[in-house]
């Protein structure tokens, strides 16, 4: 019998919350355990909390790293102003279009590198007819290592200013491909999120952008946006929402096009299927409009 995966509602807000906290670096893993002992009953203990609430990369994969229909590759990509080469898994589908130009879009990763979770993004979205264009942060440090904890502590080590170069590069080499269009978009889920906001705010060429609940950039540089936004906000994820509203005035008055969905009750992480913190509804109906979003964007 299939034990039924674990949802949000199966663990106390508090909890989540100190999830969340330790996922961003905000505690550290014995900070966790500690103040999670308390929600350890019943035999359970604060570390198999932990452990239930991680990801599971292999529960959650759509689409198989071999699958026949599609063609990957890891690439390293020339970061001059960055850490010199950033390394990024390209997938695309295995039979080009007529006029042999695929619709790009650039994925980034949340604040642990370029998992499989994202690897499996990228390859959800070159099913659907696009160049899906992953960069690994962590490539300086040896890329994403195989482990969650050991792939946030790296990550905490990242000059982001140089970091923050090698996504610009990425965008950049993506838009130059032979086999793209030439139209570039950018998905990003958390860090990756904030690493989308950012983009649209250095790239006047950027065709389309779709953060999911990340961090957003300062209210004066929302004046400099000229791409189309769609961004995804969960529910019980003040962190993120409380800088919003500023944020949203900032992009009315720069007159800057932009639509925003806030999914009732979900948490922060609810597009990431890998964790209980997902919610299937939420995520179908957020990677709808999504896939919509760049279909009018990225195709004209």
């Amino acid at each position: 019998m299939t034990t039924p995966r674990l949802t949000a509602a199966d663990f106390d807000q508090e909890l989540l919350i100190l999830f969340d906290a330790y996922v961003h670096g905000d505690i550290d893993r014995r900070g966790f355990l500690d103040r999670a002992s308390k929600f350890a009953v019943g035999g359970v203990t604060a570390a198999g909390l932990l452990a239930a609430l991680s990801p599971n990369f292999a529960a959650a994969q759509v689409v198989p790293p071999n699958d026949t229909r599609l063609k990957t590759a890891t690439v390293n990509v020339s970061s001059p102003q960055g850490y010199g080469t950033i390394k990024a898994y390209v997938a695309q589908p295995a039979a080009m279009p007529a006029g042999g130009k695929l619709p790009c879009v650039l994925v980034v990763h949340e604040n642990r590198g370029l998992n499989p979770h994202i690897e499996d993004i990228a390859r959800r979205l070159a099913l659907d007819g696009y160049l899906a264009f992953a960069p690994d942060a962590l490539t300086p440090l040896g890329g994403y290592p195989g482990d969650e904890d050991k792939a946030r502590a790296l990550f905490a080590q990242l000059d982001q200013s140089k970091t923050r170069q090698d996504f610009l590069a990425s965008a950049a080499a993506l838009k130059a491909r032979p086999d793209g269009n030439g139209r570039v978009g950018v998905v990003g889920f958390c860090y990756g999120g904030g690493i989308a906001h950012m983009l649209s705010t250095e790239l006047p060429d950027l065709a389309a952008a779709v953060p999911f609940y990340g961090n957003h950039p300062p209210v004066e540089a929302a004046a400099k946006v000229k791409a189309p936004l769609l961004i995804h906000f969960a529910a019980m994820d003040d962190r993120i929402n409380s800088a919003w509203p500023a944020y949203e005035a900032a992009l009315k008055a720069a007159g800057v096009r932009y639509t925003a969905h806030q999914y009732p009750g979900t948490q922060h992480g609810f597009n990431n299927d890998t964790t209980p913190r997902f919610d299937a509804a939420a995520a179908r109906l957020a990677w709808e409009r999504t896939l919509a979003f760049f279909k009018q964007h990225l195709t004209a």
